[in-house]
């Protein structure tokens, strides 16, 4: 009987960080093959079924494969009638970053022959709009760094045993002017304390400078936000993990990401090392 394995596809556009996903899948030990052919993608799974040191494989598709993704429905639905788990995961990122991507970096992007690169986008998006719509999960990129990309991709792959022994919380400050985290599952808007931006020496700064930390905890309407917080966590995160939920988004909003979510979200990740939980923090805006 042939081993059930777990093969995880990754595609995105282009500068949305495919190449990062990858490496973060490969620390987690998957075997990993970038922009294999689509239709030899049955042919490396059966030599994957041989070897008992391969239980999790990882292939990156793009646009460069263009002239083999017509092939890659009939590939994907071939590897899953063997009885294999496939997930899809799709990275995409707003235009205006993945400008910003290439100009920094001065790569060429690889469909921009005549250097058009918001048109070679565009074309992009529609070839890949296939894979996109079928993907299990998408993955907006725009405001993250490659720390940021990999801890998400790691905790959509970890290990099973992991995820069903401690539930992973990711806390997140975030801007209300630069809009919601499209993956928070709890949002508190804080935007009803006093602002530090409207105090001239500490405009500058951000919610991990202690003149700011302290002029937000100073306050104690924060002060009593920051203990209900805390007691609906330490109340509800147990019952999320009993109910199989494998990792949570608790985001918390100001008007621009800088001063007074920072400051919650730093307190209440501090809060947390003691819970049954793996908590990362991540401050969306804070740069802009």
């Amino acid at each position: 009987m042939n081993r059930t394995l777990h093969v995880a596809l990754v595609s995105g556009l282009s500068g949305s960080g495919k190449s990062t996903a990858i490496n973060a899948l490969e620390d987690l030990g998957f075997y990993c093959i970038d922009n294999l052919p689509a239709e030899l993608i049955p042919r490396f799974i059966e030599l994957c079924e041989g070897s008992e040191e391969m239980s999790r494989a990882a292939l990156g598709i793009d646009s460069r494969g263009r002239k083999f993704l017509d092939e890659l429905p009939r590939a994907l639905e071939e590897v899953r009638k063997l009885g294999h788990r496939v997930e899809v995961v799709f990275l995409d990122a707003d235009d205006a970053a993945l400008v910003r991507r290439f100009s920094e970096t001065r790569r060429p992007h690889p469909l921009a022959k005549d250097g058009d690169v918001a048109a070679a986008i565009q074309q992009e998006r529609e070839s890949l709009a296939w894979l996109r719509e079928h993907a299990d999960r998408i993955i907006d990129t725009s405001a993250y760094n490659g720390h940021e990309l990999r801890a998400a991709v790691r905790e959509l792959f970890a290990d099973e045993d992991d995820r069903r022994r401690r539930l992973r919380v990711q806390l997140v400050s975030f801007g209300f002017k630069y809009g919601l985290p499209a993956d928070a599952n709890l949002v508190w808007d804080v935007r009803f304390l006093p602002n530090p931006f409207y105090v001239e020496e500490l405009r500058p700064k951000t919610g991990r400078e202690p003149a700011v930390k302290d002029y937000v905890l100073g306050n104690p309407t924060a002060v009593r936000f920051l203990e209900m917080t805390l007691e609906y966590l330490r109340f509800s995160l147990p019952h999320y993990e009993r109910e199989g939920k494998s990792y949570l988004t608790v985001a918390i909003g100001c008007t621009g990401g800088h001063h007074r979510s920072v400051v919650l979200i730093e307190s209440l990740a501090r809060a947390l090392e003691d819970a049954d939980a793996e908590v990362s923090v991540r401050h969306r805006d804070i740069e802009r």
